[in-house]
């Protein structure tokens, strides 16, 4: 066994200590009032990002290139791990989290420009967010250098995410769908770490959305509005 795991395991020691006391009243079930969706990226810290350190408060899914949609042989549907919080604990607010330098739009943004060789998991992820980000690469400005691009793609992955939920009859009218990009290395204003929020309900107009939302106006901030 490695020395990092054992290391990973003395510190769930100290997780458990200071944890012991706040799992009362989730013994019975949960009630999380948000479900959030982010890449699987060590980078991307899900609980840690909202400060949370309540069990029960946010139900967390994770997957390369926060996708909120799978393969059926019907067709596409909404993830089941997405959607389970929302049918079965009345969860009422839905929140896609790209970030910055995103491995999968890259990996996806390389394939539709120069072509990738990947093994087949990894293949079929790509391909998942491939159809959605083809018309985001032509949308492009011409000037932009590929961390630029990508940057660009990541906002515009989160949209198409955001669509998808919005446009699904499995979910009620009356649950927001918010989406974000969680930014720790200083590529919009703010201190690395915080979340810039680029949609709410489909509308990713930030001059709409600072109207719409006053009171957190200040945490709209889009790289580009397509």
């Amino acid at each position: 066994m490695r020395q990092e795991f054992i290391e990973l395991l003395e510190s769930n020691l100290d997780h458990a200590e200071n944890f012991k006391e706040k799992f009362d009243h989730v013994q019975d079930g949960q009630d999380p009032d948000f479900v959030t969706v982010c890449c699987s990226d060590s980078r991307v810290l899900q609980d840690h990002m909202w400060g949370n350190e309540h069990p029960g408060e946010v139900f967390t899914c994770s997957n390369i290139g926060n996708r909120v949609f799978q393969d059926m042989e019907t067709g596409e549907a909404v993830s089941g791990d997405v959607l389970y919080p929302v049918a079965h604990t009345d969860t009422k607010t839905m929140v896609v989290v790209g970030h910055t330098s995103c491995g999968a739009v890259t990996a996806t943004y390389k394939d539709l420009t120069e072509d990738i060789n990947e093994p087949s998991g990894i293949r079929h992820c790509i391909d998942l967010i491939k159809d959605r980000l083809k018309d985001g690469v032509e949308k492009l400005p011409d000037d932009l250098d590929d961390s630029e691009a990508i940057n660009r793609l990541v906002e515009y992955n989160v949209d198409q995410q955001v669509q998808f939920l919005r446009n699904s009859d499995e979910i009620p009218e009356d649950v927001d769908v918010i989406g974000a990009v969680y930014d720790f290395q200083n590529v919009y204003s703010g201190d690395r770490g915080q979340i810039h929020l680029i949609n709410v309900n489909g509308e990713n107009s930030v001059e709409k959305l600072k109207e719409e939302n006053p009171e957190v106006s200040e945490r709209f901030e889009r790289l580009w509005e397509p």
